[in-house]
């Protein structure tokens, strides 16, 4: 909607006001499924959590898939609740920011074709999605090797 608010309809805090709210709730439904999910297979990361869980949360954001992974393991950890909705909001809040203004400037650069701006943005995010997971696949996959020639 960034890009459509770069010609004034919608207005562009309405944007990230409503993306930033629609975020919020939608991580907050994620938490309350994760609450629902058996805590011990969760054990391993409740002290990772413990001491940085609300970055995790701000950055997991950021990542595609790792916001609803965070999300419904922090529900699942039981995560204090308000402890989460604080860090939450913070997330929620930034990345409605980032998401709208990243949308304005890219429907200001295509003023007169802002479905070409649109397609753009989406095609950046599916790429930054494939390069993001690739480089995941391969570290992995590195580690993998890594292993099988330790063993002896």
């Amino acid at each position: 909607m960034g890009v459509f608010a770069a010609g004034g309809e919608p207005n562009l805090a309405l944007v990230m006001t409503v993306a930033a709210i629609g975020a919020f709730c939608g991580d907050h439904i994620a938490y309350r499924i994760g609450r629902t999910v058996r805590r011990d297979r969760f054990r391993w990361v409740e002290r990772p959590l413990e001491k940085r869980g609300g970055l995790l949360l701000v950055v997991a954001r950021y990542i595609p898939g790792g916001r609803t992974a965070v999300t419904m393991t922090m529900g699942a950890v039981r995560y204090p609740p308000r402890k989460f909705a604080l860090f939450d909001a913070l997330a929620a809040m930034s990345w409605a920011v980032y998401s709208a203004t990243v949308g304005y400037v890219g429907g200001e650069a295509f003023e007169h074709d802002k479905l070409k701006g649109l397609l753009l943005g989406l095609g950046l995010a599916a790429g930054t999605t494939v390069i993001v997971e690739a480089v995941r696949y391969g570290l992995r996959r590195r580690a993998g090797n890594r292993e099988e020639s330790r063993v002896p």
